[in-house]
């Protein structure tokens, strides 16, 4: 049951398109992945996968897929081949203007759908910050990040005001995916439904207000934000971009291309409306496949100046403090990944070149992590198992999905071998999936103790 303030507003909203707007909420939701460009090339996978996958028409790597396919439940989603994502959660992301090296902040991050979008574009150059300010919240996020593959992310667990203070106009590109009251949830989620109030909403909007103001502070002249909601609300939409856009004077909307049963933002439904509110986007669950969602891009005024948007940045330790990291290197690697090493206890991560200075900031994952330094010796990470190729180790095994050792390994059993001892990169179909080490003709299983799950064979 939608909330009577609710629908009362959606009427006066919408008029004559209101019955078919309340009608889509009796329908099925659409759900959609989005394949992995880190891990999987889109025509080979398309040309081997039996999914029932269509094309959703605002994501260059989204795609719709059937209940029967089931694929959180295969063992493609464990090597991150995809993310399974809502449609419409895919648009905001293809509006920011993803290139490779840039600087980018995805200022609400979790779960991390539109963090790891993000990181495909980036092809592994550059530098993303992840950050998430629920603690709870920022650990899913980093778990996202690392299934995917991601080399070049750091997860931050910062509210938006401390991070502003640190990063004062660094960001090329920053996404704002704003807490909001969830209204175009409600077909996906009874919980958005019954939490609902005007209260809420009004709230939102406030919040949404300082998130902005942050993320002004922290991008850099020229750059550009995409702000985004999942919420019909015109105040958290249209009114939050005019209230930024009226203390930013710097900043206008950009003019962008609108995607099949996209539509514009509408200047009437707020009160004091600022210039072309309808280059903003909404998409609408009865005029397209998915569910609701609102998106705007802003960009901020050039400076005549010239500006560096330099910061100190991260340094790394010596290779005497890692020999064992790098023993491994020799042994198992064609060539050790490139990066600054750091260290956090026995912990060792590999942070992209010009990091900035992590010095005071709550971090969850300052880069890909590598291992652990033990005594003369080291383990390799699952997240630097899930961000190789086999063409960058010297040991790797193939597992077939025809074949019962993927499902085995994924439940943490152990598998028949021949090669020389020492680690393995275990691949699913050529997509790499965790570690493996042989001893004789047995090859021990590494793969993590909390991710096991038993799957049922099924050929994607």
């Amino acid at each position: 049951m939608l909330p009577i303030e609710f629908q009362l507003r959606m009427k006066e909203m919408l008029q004559d398109e209101y019955e078919e707007f309340q009608k889509c909420f009796e329908e099925e939701k659409h759900q959609g992945l989005r394949l992995n460009p880190l891990k999987v090339d889109r025509d080979v996978f398309l040309s081997k996968t039996e999914f029932n996958l269509k094309k959703i028409p605002w994501a260059s790597y989204g795609f719709y897929y059937e209940d029967a396919d089931t694929p959180g439940k295969h063992p493609f989603h464990e090597a991150g081949a995809y993310y399974i994502q809502e449609p419409s959660a895919m648009a905001p992301v293809e509006y920011l203007g993803v290139r490779p090296g840039d600087k980018i902040l995805d200022l609400c991050a979790a779960p991390g759908g539109k963090s790891t979008q993000i990181a495909g574009y980036m092809q592994g150059q550059g530098i993303l910050f992840c950050n998430e300010i629920h603690p709870a919240r920022a650990k899913i996020l980093s778990e996202n990040v690392e299934r995917m593959g991601i080399k070049n992310a750091l997860v931050t667990n910062e509210s938006p005001e401390r991070l502003t203070k640190v990063f004062k106009e660094y960001f090329d590109r920053i996404l704002v995916d704003a807490p909001c009251s969830g209204e175009g949830m409600f077909r996906k989620n009874d919980a958005a439904c019954s939490e609902w109030s005007v209260e809420n909403v009004n709230l939102c909007g406030s919040r949404q207000d300082g998130i902005l103001d942050c993320a002004a502070g922290m991008l850099s002249p020229g750059g550009r934000i995409v702000y985004s909601t999942c919420t019909f609300a015109p105040v958290e939409n249209e009114g939050s971009i005019s209230r930024f856009i009226q203390r930013h004077p710097e900043f206008h909307i950009v003019s962008v291309e609108k995607k099949p049963g996209m539509s514009e933002g509408v200047s009437k439904w707020w009160d004091n409306p600022c210039e072309n509110l309808e280059d903003t986007i909404r998409l609408w669950p009865h005029k397209l496949h998915g569910e609701g969602h609102y998106l705007a891009v802003l960009e901020k005024d050039r400076l005549t100046e010239e500006h560096s948007g330099r910061m100190a940045t991260e340094r790394g330790i010596s290779k005497k403090e890692c020999k064992e990291y790098f023993d491994f290197c020799h042994d198992y690697l064609i060539k050790e990944p490139q990066g600054n090493l750091i260290r956090f206890g026995d912990q060792l991560y590999l942070v992209p070149e010009d990091t900035p200075s992590l010095k005071g900031l709550k971090v969850l994952r300052p880069g890909l992590h590598l291992g652990t330094l033990k005594k003369n010796r080291f383990e390799p990470s699952h997240a630097l198992a899930l961000a190789l190729t086999s063409n960058q180790v010297k040991y790797s095994c193939n597992l077939s999905l025809e074949k019962d050792e993927i499902y085995g390994y994924l439940n943490g059993e152990t598998f028949s071998w021949e090669g020389e001892k020492g680690w393995y990169l275990v691949n699913i179909e050529n997509l790499s999936t965790g570690w493996g080490k042989l001893t004789g003709n047995t090859m021990k299983n590494h793969y993590p103790k909390g991710l096991r799950k038993k799957l049922n064979r099924k050929k994607a």
